[in-house]
């Protein structure tokens, strides 16, 4: 992805953040500058993978089929003393997919926070082959448990939220014609670098094209710990 790209996004997720009078964090505005000048918390959300994530899955085509996430708490998975979960907000674009996914350790409720309509696409893994399986799948949405056939859709609207466990693959967009989904994640601890398990292989942290200057640095952007 270019970084003119990642920016153009970040503008437009906050300008939906406005919209909805969603408050976040304080660093979500940093600046390059701004996270040079306070290490502690660099550090701190870089080895939590706490902040901005852009990405297009290896796509080249992030209008299609991308993700703009923003973490903004986590805790270091398998590690004593840390908090056990997670929260993020994902924007996402109408039509705009998040492939075919589940999760090895986390559970999650994913939230419709405003906007259009979200789509998601639920089928459950097969362990012995890897793949999608052809059983209906049960979730709870708020509460209330729903069997959907392998394949088919839950639609959430705003308020309206979906619990999945792992095993449960599950992709996501927002429905065309209904406008942008501003999305929340509630879950145990988030490792992306480790707990995420797509169908198909994606290219889940593109390579950045540094085009023009970062106007808020990624997670992934920010130095490791030493």
């Amino acid at each position: 992805m270019r970084r003119s790209e990642i920016n153009a996004a970040q503008r437009a997720a906050l300008a939906l953040l406005r919209e909805h009078r969603f408050q976040l964090p304080p660093w979500v505005t940093w600046t390059p500058a701004d996270w040079a000048a306070a290490p502690e918390v660099s550090a701190y959300c870089r080895a939590r993978q706490m902040g901005w994530d852009v990405t297009d899955f290896g796509s080249g085509d992030f209008a299609r089929r991308g993700l703009l996430l923003i973490c903004t708490r986590n805790g270091l998975l398998h590690t004593p003393g840390e908090v056990t979960y997670a929260e993020k907000l994902l924007v996402i674009g109408e039509g705009q997919v998040t492939p075919l996914h589940t999760h090895r350790h986390k559970t999650e409720d994913i939230i419709n926070r405003g906007g259009g309509l979200l789509t998601v696409e639920l089928a459950t893994l097969d362990p012995a082959t890897g793949t999608a399986g052809t059983a209906p799948v049960t979730v709870l949405t708020d509460g209330r448990a729903r069997t959907v056939p392998a394949g088919e859709a839950v639609h959430l609207h705003p308020g309206e939220s979906i619990t999945l466990h792992p095993g449960t693959l599950h992709r996501f967009y927002a429905q065309p014609g209904h406008g942008p989904v501003l999305a929340g994640e509630v879950s145990a601890v988030n490792d992306d670098l480790t707990d995420n398990h797509f169908l198909d292989p994606v290219g889940r942290f593109p390579q950045i094209e540094e085009d023009e200057p970062a106007l808020h640095p990624l997670w992934s952007d920010l130095p490791a710990p030493a």
